[in-house]
């Protein structure tokens, strides 16, 4: 069938259907061939690859991955898009849809099925509103993924790339750092898509690391001490730490860490970088293995 990156083929099959755009799934369709040809090539897509498609909206994507990769896994929440899928897709022997919540899926369980457990490549337009929870919930698993594109809000894009000292680096910076590295692939305005969102978008690739460039004891408390430095963004890291329930460490012993690491009493969550994040965890978590510089 025509594709469906054709704006009139887009509206032919919303009409011939009724179907009506949820607000709550943050449905906005592509409409824009050069921006579909600019995410398969920043995923490095080829018939290699199975692709785990999050959020395949009425299957626009979906008919350009099934064209260069192996195998399409496609998972869809909202039931009503599934028959619509039915026709758009009729013509791809090598895509799959599961009509589930990609936050309930058994990914590990789907990449053994589709893939034999080899890592996976994750492509998606991802509804703003969970942008976060998914990508992190994809890493803090560790489900087998190679590489993430998804196209998100610009903001959120340039939060994840985002270097120390910048006023967009935070949680996410770090968080998404630790596991991959990103790179910012393409801008893409509003018009792209139907119907057209608020905000810019960008198409942003992150590539799994093979192992974190940091080496920490315990991941989960770096994690935790990261949110905390940037709860109260102006506050020092020491006073966020100290207010935070989740550290269980005194405001002493955070200052001895950092006075053993070098940094001044008011630096700022801010201004450290991932590594010093590991370092400060490592000297916290077990003080008695660091020795005095």
């Amino acid at each position: 069938m025509e594709k469906l990156s054709n704006p009139q083929k887009t509206i032919e099959i919303i009409k011939k259907y009724e179907f009506a755009f949820q607000k709550k799934f943050g449905q906005n369709f592509l409409i824009d061939s050069h921006v579909l040809d600019k995410i398969i090539a920043a995923a490095g897509i080829t018939k290699e690859d199975c692709v785990v498609e999050i959020g395949p909206g009425i299957g626009t994507l979906t008919q350009y991955l099934a064209e260069t990769a192996g195998e399409v896994v496609a998972v869809e929440i909202d039931r009503m898009l599934i028959p619509i899928l039915e026709e758009t897709l009729a013509d791809y022997s090598n895509v799959t849809v599961i009509n589930q919540d990609i936050l309930k899926v058994d990914l590990e369980a789907l990449v053994r099925e589709h893939n034999g457990g080899r890592p996976v490549k994750v492509v998606a337009n991802l509804p703003y509103y969970i942008t976060t929870p998914i990508i992190m919930g994809l890493f803090e698993r560790h489900v087998p993924v190679s590489s993430i594109t998804v196209m998100v809000q610009k903001e959120v894009a340039e939060r994840m790339k985002a270097a120390p000292g910048t006023k967009d680096y935070g949680a996410l910076s770090l968080a998404v750092q630790y596991f991959a590295m990103p790179y910012i692939a393409a801008n893409v305005p509003p018009n792209c898509f139907m119907p057209r969102p608020k905000v810019g978008s960008a198409v942003i690739r992150l590539t799994r690391h093979e192992a974190p460039p940091v080496q920490v004891e315990q991941e989960e408390m770096m994690f935790k001490i990261i949110r905390a430095s940037f709860n109260q963004r102006r506050k020092t890291l020491v006073n966020g730490l100290k207010n935070s329930p989740e550290i269980p460490y005194s405001r002493e012993e955070v200052l001895e860490a950092l006075q053993k690491m070098g940094l001044p009493e008011s630096i700022r969550g801010e201004a450290l970088t991932l590594q010093e994040f590991a370092q400060l965890t490592n000297r916290l978590s077990s003080p008695d293995t660091w020795e005095q510089p």
